[in-house]
């Protein structure tokens, strides 16, 4: 049972939630474990619509007061109200999540209300992803960079695993290259490096990004694929995945499959290895 978290250093875009939805997916299927992913934004749909059509929204009792968008019942909110209750216990989180696959893969989504509500709300999260812990083989969270640094400094604290998402600018890399001279977590074994929207032809490849950074490992990637960013609007990532699971080296598709398997298994590896170290 093991906490992975995805952060950037910045708000550049990276691709991190989409990098989440590609990995969790391809462990989801080719693997044995129950994974949960929770998503600590606020008004964020980018992963829902990898696996759920949009419906609409109705009118409701918010978490705090009348005329915001979600029920109380529903995802983050409805934990908050258990947890006022002290009833909150590992098993029934279940019930506040979406499936993807049965037993494999569900969904924590992003709050949905008020801004001023997921200010409360964010507090409960480290509460909330430690009981998960407790249920769950592996916890992805999605880690806003908008959180609170005190809650966000805890989540990342309770981490098994920490996922830093960059991009190819080598502005970026410079920049993570100094923040984790100052924050000992982003230079520890805790830490593992995430290129998302790769794109395998640039000069700044995954080979020479290891190199420039002294890594001993080669750094991880999600590379850029028009069929995965297409399913991702579409709600049909599941299908996309299944549907390549078997692709052939010789297809166009077959280095993004590579590449996620890739890094689903330096993800595995890793946990493993610090688990054995402990």
């Amino acid at each position: 049972m093991s906490i992975i978290t995805f952060c950037g250093t910045n708000r550049e875009q990276t691709g991190k939630t989409l990098s989440i939805a590609a990995i969790t997916t391809h462990m989801a299927i080719e693997h044995n474990y129950k994974i949960l992913v929770i998503s600590t934004a606020c008004k964020d749909d980018t992963l829902d619509r990898c696996f759920w059509e949009e419906k609409k929204k109705k009118k409701n009792l918010g978490l705090f007061g009348p005329n915001t968008n979600i029920a109380m019942e529903e995802g983050i909110a409805g934990l908050a109200k258990i947890m006022k209750s002290n009833k909150l216990s590992p098993e029934n989180i279940t019930n506040y999540t979406k499936i993807v696959f049965k037993d494999r893969l569900e969904i924590l989504q992003s709050f949905k209300g008020e801004t001023y509500e997921h200010e409360e709300l964010v507090k409960i999260y480290p509460d909330i992803i430690n009981l998960a812990n407790n249920y769950y083989d592996l916890v992805f969270v999605d880690l806003d960079i908008d959180i609170d640094k005190s809650v966000s400094d805890t989540i990342l604290g309770n981490s098994n695993l920490i996922v830093v998402n960059l991009n190819q600018r080598l502005s970026s890399i410079n920049r993570f290259i100094e923040m984790r001279e100052q924050i000992p977590i982003l230079n520890s074994q805790k830490s593992l490096l995430l290129i998302g929207r790769y794109d395998r032809f640039s000069k700044y490849t995954a080979k020479n990004i290891t190199r420039y950074m002294g890594e001993k490992n080669r750094v991880s990637t999600i590379p850029y694929n028009t069929l995965f960013f297409e399913a991702c609007e579409e709600a049909k990532v599941p299908n996309l995945f299944l549907k390549l699971r078997k692709v052939d080296e010789e297809d166009r598709n077959s280095f993004f499959m590579s590449e996620v398997k890739r890094t689903s298994e330096n993800i595995i590896y890793r946990l493993q290895d610090l688990q054995m170290k402990m």
